[in-house]
């Protein structure tokens, strides 16, 4: 039975790391994959001798960070809210509603957003704003509005599946504790602080720690197609990926976004074992490893 499973594993995560070798390789398509030459880390110097190397790195780290928090607040206390309704017609339809943004791809996130922010006819400045007597915003070359945009872009649509993770933990809570806990009398907030919450916490932390794990990797919908790729943003817009990509796209060099791609991976293993290492010596039992 566990065949299947082992052989998909094999075929999808482990069998492409031989192409790990072309972060390695300077690829030449006459000469072929493996005869192409060695330049050892050449590749990665574009990522570290750029002069937009700190500004990817600082908003990469700093969205996920944001993102990271404010969701996970935000999907337990959902997840909280769920689990208040006792009818399952109504806790399913919510838990429907509430993933549906997960489902939806990020292209049409985008033109969604465009609807809202477009300087002409935009939701935004031809119905809201004016509501305030405020003037119209040019929102696609306006930087300083796009760490909050993306942010709530980023919420709206992920932290329904994360509510649901978490929601999925609370209803697997003995009911005991909490009966146990109205005969003593307990308020509803103190079930939440001193049940819900410390039972749930195993959950909290396996879902950040795989979180921490991609901290160095962002949405590349969201910082690409949300933006509409405009150069104006760039300095609020612009993380690893989106850099990547672009640098891809001018250079044709496979071996430069490998390299890329395999730096993120081994700093988000690094980040992994070191949280778990911290975890483990300040709360042993509930670290992953």
């Amino acid at each position: 039975m566990m065949l299947p499973g082992v052989a998909y594993l094999l075929i999808n995560n482990y069998f492409p790391m031989v192409g790990l070798a072309v972060a390695f390789k300077n690829i030449n398509y006459a000469k072929g994959f493996w005869a192409s030459d060695w330049v050892g880390f050449k590749n990665f110097e574009f990522l570290f001798n750029t002069n937009d190397a700190f500004l990817i790195t600082r908003n990469t780290i700093l969205y996920n960070v944001i993102f990271l928090i404010l969701n996970t607040v935000i999907a337990i206390i959902i997840a909280i809210l769920l689990n208040e309704i006792t009818q399952k017609f109504f806790s399913r339809f919510y838990q429907s509603i509430i993933l549906f943004p997960n489902l939806i791809s990020m292209v049409i996130v985008s033109y969604l957003a465009l609807a809202f922010l477009n300087t002409e006819s935009g939701l935004m400045n031809k119905s809201i704003l004016p509501l305030f007597n405020a003037d119209a915003i040019a929102w696609y070359s306006s930087p300083k509005y796009w760490p909050y945009i993306l942010t709530l872009v980023n919420t709206w649509k992920n932290v329904g599946l994360l509510s649901v993770v978490y929601y999925a933990g609370i209803i697997d809570i003995d009911r005991q504790y909490y009966e146990s806990a109205m005969l003593e009398g307990a308020s509803k907030l103190q079930q939440i602080r001193f049940i819900t919450l410390p039972l749930l916490k195993p959950v909290v932390i396996m879902m950040t720690l795989l979180a921490i794990g991609k901290i160095f990797y962002a949405d590349f919908g969201l910082f690409y197609q949300v933006p509409l790729d405009s150069g104006a943003l760039y300095n609020t817009t612009n993380v690893i990926d989106t850099y990547v990509f672009r640098a891809m796209i001018r250079l044709g060099d496979i071996g430069m976004s490998s390299a890329a791609g395999f730096y993120q991976s081994v700093v988000g293993f690094v980040l992994v074992l070191f949280s778990n290492l911290i975890l483990r010596r300040t709360d042993r039992e509930n670290a992953l490893f």
